[in-house]
């Protein structure tokens, strides 16, 4: 199986403007923060960063930290861009700014897996504030968007009013991604396009218990349950794991092997401004027609 590597290039509102050092500079809109980077382990291209803010990692392994900031920026969030998807950016808790824009490759690719289709049925699971889902109905996609957290649920659906798909067809699901898909196959519903971004331990809406490793075999199963011979594409990120791209692309190709098309697999990259050199971010595996 051949490791290929997708890219996300910067784009009007969102940049890797350097990085190095074990940490990394990103532009957000009008603002540019600093935050935790471990793969950074290289020299930064340049040793003075101008910064609105740093994200000052704890001292735990479960990710905690806290926001320092050097210069105003809205705690309520501002909007950004994607193309015809509108979202709000922010500094939550967990690092991150609400959404992963290294995604914005994959984003891509799934919608040119559906072009032409007549009002494909696509389903996001782990589906966070909803960027992905936008992105697919935007391009005329029936979503089902799945995911655990109330709050992400309500972001996602405030971002689908500030893009003005408040009206299209999105089916928002608060539920456990795990329990949600395997009630589907149980139904026999079938979908033409799934998008997984499985955390590496999570809880459900009742408590439910995820862990990666235990639980991903059977979710891939399921998946391809939802797919057929008519289906486009499956494409899984995983983040924050010692798991290899290679293991989870073995793991897509036998469960699609009946399938045909073809399973690919590598890593999720974002390419520096300063420099052009490539950011390692996730490992990924996909499946497509």
């Amino acid at each position: 199986m051949d490791l290929i590597t997708l890219t996300g290039e910067p784009w009007a509102d969102y940049g890797l403007v350097d990085s190095g050092h074990g940490r990394k500079l990103e532009r957000y809109g009008a603002y540019r923060f600093i935050r935790p980077e471990p793969q950074a382990m290289w020299a930064p291209a340049s040793d003075e960063w101008d910064a609105h803010g740093e994200f000052l990692p704890g001292s735990d392994e479960e990710g905690g930290g806290r926001w320092t900031f050097a210069k105003p920026v809205p705690r309520e969030g501002w909007p950004l861009a994607w193309n015809e998807a509108r979202f709000t950016a922010q500094n939550t808790p967990f690092r991150h700014l609400g959404f992963f824009p290294d995604m914005a490759p994959v984003w891509s690719w799934m919608r040119d897996q559906i072009d032409g289709m007549d009002a494909p049925e696509c389903m996001n699971l782990f589906g966070y504030t909803g960027v992905g889902s936008l992105a697919l109905a935007a391009k005329g996609a029936r979503v089902t968007h799945v995911d655990a957290s109330k709050k992400s649920v309500a972001e996602g659906k405030a971002n689908a009013a500030l893009s003005g798909m408040e009206d299209l067809p999105i089916r928002w699901m608060i539920d456990d991604a795990a329990k949600f898909t395997a009630r589907e196959v149980r139904r026999g519903r079938r979908y033409d396009g799934i998008i997984l971004d499985p955390p590496k331990w999570g809880r459900g809406p009742n408590g439910e218990v995820w862990k990666l490793e235990e639980g991903l075999p059977a979710l891939i199963a399921d998946t391809r349950k939802l797919l057929d011979d008519k289906s486009r594409f499956l494409f899984l990120t995983v983040y924050a794991v010692r798991m290899s791209a290679l293991a989870i692309g073995e793991l897509v190709r036998q469960q699609f092997a009946d399938l045909g098309g073809k399973v690919e697999c590598g890593e999720l990259s974002v390419r520096e401004e300063a420099r052009g050199l490539l950011l390692p971010t996730a490992i990924f595996a996909r499946w497509s027609r």
